[in-house]
């Protein structure tokens, strides 16, 4: 297994800051789905575990709770603060956080726990800082997202040029022993170029790599690409399998 680089992830995340709304079409439609999964009560306190910019952050904000907004990059905190976002701003990594434990009814994540050394450890902290009979709610990808992005590289070298995210079976491995409701939802989103789609990837952070940066595209290799990217209807498809679960705490 590789092991995660979570100051260059919290570099690469940082760069995308500002940028990080004009790309972030997965992750709405991820929080979207979530949140039509989360059948909860009001919650009065609430984690934003892996923050970003702060844009479910202040969704909660105004639903009427007091919102602790929590991010490895520095940057993405002071755009969640810059935004007034959240009352609490922290800087931490989600598999050790600074908090006491069952100090929150509900701890939010979103597209966050699959940047972490170990899921279950992640899930773990969530777990022990909610209150009982509050919720983890989170999403994360897993194996068989990027088949698109996977195939068009295939033409131009050998090489992963996007991470291996876990199979599905070992979320549920990783939340063995809680009481939980989980499920994988297919997203795509369409693009008009090759270009457009790794640009779409760059622009909210998520072009790290646990393997290592590998080198960047030629012109010519960009056409190759463009060619050997599979599209439909004229447009360029990235595919994502998002895997949702609500955990209930006992």
């Amino acid at each position: 297994m590789t092991r995660v680089d979570k100051q260059a992830i919290a570099d690469t995340f940082g760069r995308a800051a500002r940028s990080y709304d004009q790309h972030n079409g997965l992750q709405q439609q991820s929080a979207e789905l979530l949140l039509s999964r989360l059948h909860s009560a009001p919650v009065a306190q609430v984690l934003d575990a892996g923050c970003g910019p702060g844009l479910l952050s202040r969704y909660w904000r105004e639903q009427g709770a007091r919102v602790t907004a929590l991010d490895i990059s520095l940057p993405m905190l002071e755009e969640a603060r810059r935004r007034q976002a959240a009352e609490r701003y922290v800087q931490a990594d989600i598999e050790a956080m600074p908090f006491t434990d069952a100090e929150f009814c509900l701890a939010w994540s979103n597209l966050a726990v699959q940047w972490c050394d170990d899921v279950r450890r992640a899930l773990a902290e969530l777990y022990r800082v909610v209150r009982p009979g509050g919720h983890i709610a989170f999403t994360t990808l897993v194996s068989g997202s990027l088949p698109e992005l996977n195939q068009a590289w295939r033409a131009i070298d050998d090489q992963p040029h996007a991470n291996r995210f876990l199979p599905a079976a070992q979320i549920h491995d990783a939340l063995s022993g809680w009481r939980y409701q989980a499920g994988i939802e297919p997203v795509t989103l369409s693009f008009a170029g090759a270009l457009e789609a790794m640009r779409s990837l760059k622009g909210t952070g998520a072009t790290h790599l646990h393997a290592g940066r590998r080198q960047g595209l030629t012109r010519g290799g960009l056409q190759r690409l463009q060619l050997a990217w599979p599209q439909q209807q004229g447009t360029f498809p990235l595919t994502y399998q998002l895997f949702w679960g609500v955990i209930t705490r006992d």
